[in-house]
């Protein structure tokens, strides 16, 4: 895993490697320090050699002078290495998603792909620049200071070795059990995104049923839950600075009492044992290495963090497309013809059952076919499997002769246009959200388009026309504008097939009819498929599907399905005659 997530450096590796060579040069000038202190208080202040102190004393400000360049340094590089390594990482995850099929986002939900593309990344970018400073630092000065301290008196150093497997049996404790706590944080961070993120969606229904208090409660809920696993997670992590501080003073305490005996025994002779500026020396490494531990435990709790964090970006980066692109992918789509071969169809191996069974359907190139079906018939399953958002789990569907798992994802959807049943449209101008059908479509092509979708009259009523902004979901357009506004986008992209699922239920029946004669006059050779709810809407077509528990009921002319469907008589009659139906039970 880190191994893929290192190749998001790219153009900041030199920074990412800069940064510890610099933060290496510091920690060399701050060993040296002590040295230079018990030379300026042996050699000079305790022998009364002014020169020894002046000299002593400016190679003391040279020392302090390199590492504040040295420490400033590795700081910008790591900011820059760390910021630019998120923001690659954003970007890869981001383009990764952009690839992925209908299937493969089943697997992530929404608020959990924007966890990660957010406060996971953040943690691994925090993570990051940790590792290239202080994961760097803690073991070069812990070995540095280590080497100096034995150099000086290898007697005194024997107190570290009752220090260390304290600290390292503290730190692999805490690791052990605050793990656990921050995984299921974050899984529980994609819980709260996805409760944020459904009331903001819909807020005109929680206003209008007068429910805020019930999505605050929801809210605190999931808050609450984080709270108390952080505070759990903390309260283990609050361990860590009582035990340092054990640890350090006790050092403290071993060091004075017996370096103190060895600078009396030695008559203050570095020859005979220990020198008062030694000591003082020691002091000061017995400080850098158990700062430089206590600094090593903080990287600890935050590699332990981002474990989580790491594992669930690279989940995403690692996630392969369910649909594989042919090895040489067919390029043009010939013409709208459709046809499905005995097509089975199921979301998931482990469905209990199949969601598309057995459809046998010819459809000829320009022709326009109504399906009609109950809720949860698979009306919008069987369509969503022409422009391979999904890949037939049996059986075969090609569109103009080839089958789709033969062609360029990309050309095969260039020539199917489809207004899906949840209209969507995008913060912008009504002409930027028409483009796009078409990035290059002229002025005159998205009036066109939009007098085809019966668009024109209430785009051409607003001030700015066709330069009004619409909201980020058009929040700002009625329900029928916005279904007539993604008609007009999908016809700029002149298709081959047309497939609108329940695409007017918003748009009264005058208008519904006025589309559709359009449709008729102005594109006669593209393949339309209608689904719909009223009768009305479809009646008029060359071929009429009736979809019952995901197989076809009937298929034929209005004319046909009056004769022989009973299924499409009860509805045609509820309609035209208001007849009442009892609601199934």
């Amino acid at each position: 895993m880190i191994k893929r997530l290192a190749k998001c450096l790219r153009q900041y590796t030199p920074y990412a490697i800069g940064s510890p060579i610099a933060m290496i040069g510091e920690v060399t000038m701050e060993v040296l320090i002590p040295i230079v202190m018990a030379a300026l208080i042996d050699r000079g202040v305790a022998a009364g050699n002014m020169s020894v102190v002046v000299g002593q004393g400016l190679l003391l400000v040279l020392c302090a002078l390199c590492s504040l360049v040295f420490g400033s340094g590795s700081a910008v590089l790591a900011s820059r290495a760390a910021t630019g390594f998120a923001a690659n990482l954003r970007h890869d995850m981001f383009y990764r998603v952009q690839t992925y099929d209908f299937s493969n986002i089943d697997k992530f939900s929404t608020s959990s792909i924007v966890t990660r593309l957010t406060t996971d990344v953040a943690n691994l970018q925090n993570a990051f620049q940790m590792c290239i400073r202080m994961a760097i630092r803690c073991p070069v000065m812990l070995v540095m200071a280590l080497i100096m301290a034995m150099r000086i008196s290898p007697k005194l150093c024997m107190v570290y070795l009752i220090v260390l497997p304290i600290l390292a049996a503290a730190l692999l404790l805490i690791m052990k059990f605050t793990h656990p706590i921050f995984d299921r944080v974050f899984r529980t961070y994609d819980g709260l995104n996805n409760v944020v993120q459904e009331n903001l969606h819909g807020v005109r229904v929680v206003k209008s049923f007068v429910r805020e208090d019930l999505e605050c409660r929801k809210f605190n809920t999931v808050s609450n839950t984080i709270y108390k696993m952080f505070v759990k997670a903390e309260s283990i992590l609050a361990g860590n600075m009582p035990i340092m501080q054990f640890c350090v003073y006790t050092c403290m305490i071993a060091i004075s009492y017996l370096g103190a005996t060895l600078v009396v025994q030695s008559g203050n002779n570095a020859a005979l044992g220990l020198t008062t500026g030694q000591l003082g020396s020691m002091f000061t490494y017995t400080t850098q290495i158990l700062s430089s531990l206590m600094m090593l435990s903080m990287v600890f709790v935050m590699m332990t963090m981002s474990r989580a964090a790491v594992r669930r970006c690279y989940e995403v980066l690692e996630e392969i497309p369910d649909l594989p692109q042919a090895e040489h992918p067919v390029t043009e789509v010939a013409d709208g013809s459709i046809d499905f071969d005995n097509v089975s169809f199921r979301y998931s191996a482990s469905a209990s059952k199949n969601s598309l069974d057995h459809i046998d359907l010819h459809i000829r190139s320009g022709m326009t076919v109504g399906i009609l079906g109950g809720t949860g018939s698979s009306k919008s399953t069987l369509v969503q499997l022409i422009p391979r958002l999904y890949d037939v789990t049996e059986g075969a569907l090609r569109v103009g002769g080839v089958d789709v798992k033969d062609y360029d994802v990309h050309a095969l959807r260039d020539q199917v246009s489809m207004v899906l049943q949840k209209n969507q449209l995008f913060s912008g101008t009504i002409k930027e959200n028409l483009r796009w059908g078409n990035p290059n479509a002229t002025d005159e092509e998205i009036r066109h388009a939009c007098r085809l979708a019966c668009a024109d009259s209430f785009v051409e009523s607003f001030p700015d026309g066709y330069d009004t902004h619409i909201e980020q979901g058009g929040t700002n357009v009625s329900g029928g504008q916005k279904q007539r506004l993604c008609i007009a986008r999908a016809l700029l992209k002149k298709p081959k097939i047309l497939i609108l699922d329940d695409s007017t239920s918003a748009v009264d029946t005058h208008t519904d009819a006025m589309i559709r004669k359009a449709f008729r006059e102005e594109i006669p050779n593209t393949t339309k498929l209608i689904i719909a709810q009223r009768i009305a809407s479809v009646q008029e077509s060359d071929l009429i599907v009736v979809m019952e528990d995901g197989r076809m009921s009937a298929a034929g002319t209005h004319e046909e399905l009056l004769r022989t469907s009973p299924i499409y008589r009860e509805v045609y009659e509820s309609q035209t005659k208001g007849g009442e139906t009892e609601c199934p039970q």
